[in-house]
């Protein structure tokens, strides 16, 4: 039966104690993790957040009474001890932070009993994700998941630290805002009061920021909430924490500078690895046209490689046929693979077309000077070597070529290199390769909506010397920002924001706003911009990414408390559900159950 403290205050967490301690009577509290009875002596492994601490009961210190129930004890019992710290009697447990002390009991209070729990409590679980999140409470107190989540808290506060010696305010804004175009889905939230209405849960503080700064706060900060209604991934969430911050007067340069000097700050302090600076900068282009992305991971090579001169006017017409349709042929070398076995590379092609790609064309390299090709036959001796000395492969190695328009081909090429970076493992895991990627396109054309979309959002600043070609050629035209990448992750991004009236009313008329849609959307910010506005740019990171790298996590769910998984559910709380029907009345919401359409198969 469950007892309580009664006044019973506990002196150190099970790790505080320490050979300092030897001699001392310190009283704790946590979870059984184990129970171990000897006969004469029972073991009880006492796990706090803090970690694991041995503890020892026999029937000369604890009495008969507390010797019977130290034998009751089951796995996630939570117990109030009260000792003597001494020396272990038996071996030094190296594993343990404890390792070299016990306690042994002298009294012993059942806080609470246990069942026994759907799987064992332990680092590095095995457990299916399904499980563990339908019981997030009992996941969350494994050792590895505790540990990520108080880096995350001593991340959050060293932001915060660094962030107010910088001399930024924090200000929180709203949760309840506006829906806008532009962007992801958003959430949004009825109203009560307003029937027919709307809220929208804030896709980011993107406007409220900039509002900030014609108010003159010069430089803000906030640790918020953020929502977005998109498909999920391993490093996303349809809610998520963004660390936000905007500055007035400065230019991009002024937030890169202020941005690595935060991250060399948080990750020395917070995990001790020390960031050299100033951090690499590359232009989108390059990205693109290296690594096929636009967050490429530089912990490895096998770099993308533009074949396409060498190849214009060979007989190998999926080559020739992507260039005559304005495309182009790249390839990247795997190095030592011309072997791989053919099974292999069949699930490569079918990784590539799974990427957007017709095919996946193959020159392996023999030993013996012989190819092993899905093309050759359609190429001359002279053709197939100049393609060898253009990608300057090796006897051994394999290329893998994709044919088609470039974001294709960078897509495919791009997708295939991490994937084969990984199955090789060419990549150091314990690496932290930190980029800027500059200079991204200001627009990108959309064959959805069949116009031209902002990259980023409406009110990124154009590069000056790019923006007479607004009409002549949009895409062409570069824009003032700027992502910070961490090994293939886009942990945050930002931009210099437009001030001058003219250049945004034309961004909208280029995004197919008329002047009155514009205002419609925007109006408060555009109305804002009229009483003075200075020149400002932001950033924005990621915190629940940041820590996922920090820790070296596959997925951002082991570094959130209470996380969703794919289809935006809680298996835990069971959210979303149903309402009442009278809060559906309330705000005058109608419910249509949608027919599922019967399956063709």
């Amino acid at each position: 039966m469950a007892e309580s403290m009664k006044g019973l205050k506990r002196s150190h967490r099970c790790t505080e104690v320490s050979n300092a301690n030897i001699g001392e009577e310190v009283t704790v509290m946590g979870w059984v993790q184990k129970r171990r009875n000897l006969g004469s002596l029972i073991f009880v492994d006492l796990r706090d957040r803090s970690g694991l601490l041995q503890v020892v009961f026999d029937e000369d210190n604890v009495g008969s009474e507390g010797f019977e129930k130290a034998g009751s004890l089951r796995s996630e019992y939570v117990v109030a001890i009260t000792g003597k710290v001494e020396k272990r009697s038996a071996a030094v447990n190296e594993n343990m932070k404890t390792g070299d002390i016990e306690i042994i009991a002298s009294s012993l209070r059942i806080l609470s009993e246990a069942q026994t729990p759907p799987f064992p409590i332990e680092e590095n679980s095995q457990t299916k994700d399904e499980i563990r999140l339908k019981y997030r409470y009992l996941d969350l107190r494994r050792p590895d998941i505790q540990r990520n989540l108080m880096l995350r808290s001593k991340v959050a506060y060293l932001m915060r630290d660094f962030m107010a010696k910088e001399g930024f305010i924090e200000i929180e804004t709203p949760v309840l805002t506006k829906s806008t175009p532009e962007g992801a889905r958003d959430y949004l939230v009825p109203s009560r009061v307003h029937p027919g209405s709307f809220y929208a849960l804030p896709q980011s503080p993107q406007l409220f920021k900039q509002l900030l700064m014609c108010s003159g706060y010069d430089r803000y900060f906030q640790i918020t909430k953020c929502f977005r209604d998109e498909d999920l991934r391993a490093d996303r969430q349809p809610e998520f924490t963004q660390a936000d911050m905007e500055l007035s007067f400065v230019d991009e340069e002024d937030v890169m500078d202020v941005n690595e000097r935060l991250l060399q700050y948080v990750f020395k302090e917070a995990i001790g690895v020390d960031i050299a600076l100033p951090l690499p900068r590359m232009p989108w282009q390059e990205a693109m046209d290296r690594f096929g992305s636009d967050k490429p991971d530089t912990r490895f090579g096998m770099e993308l490689i533009d074949v396409s001169q060498t190849v214009a006017g060979c007989g190998f017409g999926v080559f020739t046929g992507a260039l005559e349709n304005g495309g182009s042929v790249r390839a990247i070398v795997v190095p030592g693979q011309a072997g791989m076995p053919r099974k292999k590379i069949d699930k490569l092609v079918e990784y590539a077309r799974g990427c957007g790609a017709k095919g996946l064309a193959y020159l392996g390299i023999n030993e013996d000077g012989t190819y092993k090709s899905s093309f050759a036959k359609f190429m001359t001796e002279d053709e197939l070597k100049a393609l060898i000395e253009k990608t300057q492969a090796n006897v051994g190695d394999l290329i893998l070529f994709a044919a088609d328009k470039n974001k294709i081909v960078w897509n495919v090429l791009g997708a295939l290199r991490l994937e084969l970076g990984k199955q090789l493992e060419m990549i150091d895991e314990n690496q932290f390769n930190f980029l800027w990627v500059t200079q991204f396109p200001l627009l990108e054309w959309s064959d959805e909506e069949e116009r031209f979309v902002a990259m980023h959002h409406p009110f990124t600043m154009p590069v000056e010397e790019d923006w007479e070609k607004v009409d002549d050629n949009p895409g062409a035209v570069r824009a003032k920002a700027y992502d910070i990448v961490l090994n293939g992750t886009e942990l945050g991004g930002g931009s210099v924001r437009i001030h001058q009236d003219d250049i945004q009313e034309k961004m909208f008329e280029v995004l197919g706003f008329t002047k009155e849609q514009a205002w419609e959307q925007f109006g408060f910010l555009l109305n804002a911009f009229q009483y003075g506005v200075p020149p400002h740019a932001g950033l924005a990171y990621g915190l629940d990414r940041m820590v996922m790298h920090m820790v070296h996590a596959d997925s951002i769910r082991d570094v959130i408390a209470f996380p969703k998984v794919k289809d935006a559910s809680d298996l835990m709380s069971e959210a979303p559900g149903a309402v009442d029907e009278k809060q559906l009345e309330e705000l005058g919401i109608s419910v249509i159950q949608v027919k599922e359409e019967p399956s063709q198969e």
